[in-house]
C-alpha cells in the first residue's frame, strides 16, 4: 500500500444556519467551488490533476444533491473527467470522506483526490430529504438517527 498524505487544508467561514444568515446567499456548491479554487491555486495544481472528489453530506437534497462533488470542481476549473461521490455518515461524513479518498490514493485508485464536507443549513435545512424512515416510520421512531 502506498503512503497517503494530506498536503493542504481550507474552509469555508461558519456563520448561522438561517434564512437570514450571513452565509444565506452562498449556495452549498458556491462554498465547494470557491474551496477548490482556493486549493488549486495555492497548490498550482493543473486542471487535469485531480482524480477525484469525495465530500460528505448529510442532507442530499435540493441545492445540495445530483452529486455535489462532481459539480462543484469542473465549476473550479478542472477538468470534467474528475469522479464524484457523495456520502451521508450523519456527523461524521467529512471524516468519512477523507477516509475513502486514503483508501483510494493507498491502494492506487486515484493519485490527487480531494474530502470534505458540505453543509448549507440556511438554504437546505436539516430534515429537507424527508428525514429517513427514523423520522417518518412511526414503527422505527424510537431508534436513534
Amino acid at each position: 500500500m502506498r503512503e497517503v498524505f494530506i498536503y493542504d487544508s481550507v474552509r469555508t467561514p461558519r456563520g448561522r444556519g438561517k434564512a437570514d444568515g450571513a452565509l444565506h446567499e452562498a449556495t452549498p456548491v458556491e462554498l465547494a467551488r470557491q474551496l477548490m479554487v482556493a486549493l488549486k491555486e495555492r497548490n498550482n495544481l493543473p486542471d487535469d490533476s485531480l482524480d477525484e472528489v469525495v465530500m460528505g453530506t448529510v442532507t442530499t437534497a435540493g441545492e445540495q444533491g445530483a452529486t455535489l462533488p462532481r459539480i462543484a470542481p469542473i465549476l473550479a476549473g478542472f477538468t470534467d473527467r474528475v469522479a464524484g461521490l457523495q456520502i451521508n455518515r450523519a456527523c461524521a461524513s467529512a471524516l468519512e470522506a477523507v477516509s475513502i479518498v486514503a483508501g483510494k490514493i493507498g491502494c492506487g485508485m486515484a493519485d490527487l483526490a480531494l474530502a470534505g464536507g458540505v453543509e448549507s443549513m440556511s438554504r437546505v435545512p436539516m430534515g429537507s430529504d424527508g428525514g429517513g424512515p427514523h423520522g417518518i416510520d412511526p414503527r422505527v421512531s424510537f431508534v436513534a438517527p
